[in-house]
């Protein structure tokens, strides 16, 4: 299978609109993702009856075949990236759910019988104590559920809005194997880059974890 070069120097400009559309999406979904885990584990944390409620929900949910979603979100969003976005932002839900929920747990129960011992309200207590502590085991569902969405976005191809999903259908409508090849390394390369740039990020925001090392 060999790889026709003078194409991908005369569609730079179109690999590059796709990748940049690719990322957008996927990044979309999980600061969605982000936005409705944070506070629903906060509460399956805080109140246990709704704990397996809301982590059993986030998995039948995940289970749903992503194609099915996105044919089932078309009647209410139509051939729009919001329904690649509400369809990706599902898949997310089930792992930054649960790793935050998890993160929360990890907290030591001494540190927050500290704060409050030292007049700390629980909001407070929560955003500078038990989130910050929780926030590797966070980064690691986000790094997961940014991978995860890098990968099903190609599936929106289905709908007609698939980023770099769109030089698979492409390849394979006109047997052609380069924009294929292509769509795999620059959605790999894609996944590599967002991963490492969230370890970098993970980095900067836990300086203690450093000085600890």
């Amino acid at each position: 299978m060999s790889v026709d070069w003078s194409w991908i120097g005369d569609h730079t400009d179109d690999l590059t609109s796709l990748t940049l559309s690719h990322l957008q999406a996927a990044m979309t979904a999980v600061f969605f993702g982000l936005l409705i885990s944070l506070p629903l584990a906060v509460v399956a944390h805080r109140v246990r009856p709704l704990r397996g409620f809301l982590l059993g929900l986030s998995n039948v949910l995940f289970t749903i075949p992503s194609i099915a979603i996105f044919v089932l979100l078309l009647p209410i969003s139509g051939l729009t990236r919001t329904t690649t976005v509400i369809g990706l932002t599902v898949y997310t839900l089930v792992v930054l759910l649960r790793n935050t929920v998890e993160g929360l747990d990890s907290v030591p129960a001494k540190t927050k019988e500290a704060a409050k011992a030292m007049g700390t309200r629980p909001l407070r207590t929560l955003l500078t104590v038990e989130l910050p502590l929780a926030l590797p085991v966070i980064m690691a569902g986000v790094r997961i559920a940014t991978v995860m969405s890098i990968s099903l976005v190609s599936v929106a191809t289905y709908i007609g809005d698939g980023g770099l999903g769109q030089l698979f259908t492409d390849g394979f409508q006109r047997d052609f194997p380069t924009p294929v090849i292509v769509g795999v390394v620059l959605t790999l390369l894609l996944a590599v880059a967002a991963d490492a740039a969230l370890v970098g990020l993970q980095y900067v925001l836990t300086p203690w974890k450093r000085r600890r090392a």
